[in-house]
């Protein structure tokens, strides 16, 4: 069966599925499976990880692009925020994750600001200005910056 993982993926989550279903373990593609569930964790944290960027960016853009505001960024604020939300709710185990993520997820937003605004990258603080509280709060937006 390990050729259908590689042929396809959706056929043999399907196969892996009604085996294990059936108790018939000794046909299970073990090898493969443990790297999927592996993935799973994986593909969790990286969701995690790419709102949080995303979050933080729009706070850059929406404190130091003031008169570009716009309802879309609004928009990406609030969905970044349920997104992480929700992941969190579905995995109370990734709680700490945002924290853990708080100044790398920064660092990326920080620079993908710079490209986006055509600002030195100079302009947005070296570490994250925003604690993690004020930047998933639905209900706060950081002040224009004196620039």
């Amino acid at each position: 069966m390990s050729g259908n993982y590689t042929v396809d993926f959706n056929l043999w989550i399907e196969q892996t599925a009604q085996l294990l279903r059936s108790h018939r373990w000794q046909e299970v593609d073990v090898e493969y499976l443990i790297e999927e569930v592996e993935g799973l964790g994986k593909s969790e944290q990286r969701g995690i990880a790419s709102q949080l960027i995303r979050l933080l960016l729009h706070l850059l853009k929406w404190q130091y692009q003031s008169q570009r505001r716009s309802d879309s960024w609004l928009d990406s604020l609030t969905d970044s925020r349920t997104q992480i939300e929700l992941a969190i709710e579905d995995s109370p185990s990734l709680k700490s994750y945002p924290t853990e993520q708080l100044e790398k997820s920064y660092q990326r937003a920080r620079r993908q600001a710079a490209k986006q605004t055509g600002m030195l990258i100079s302009v947005f603080p070296e570490k994250c200005p925003y604690s993690l509280e004020l930047v998933l709060d639905e209900d706060w937006l950081p002040e224009t910056s004196d620039i």
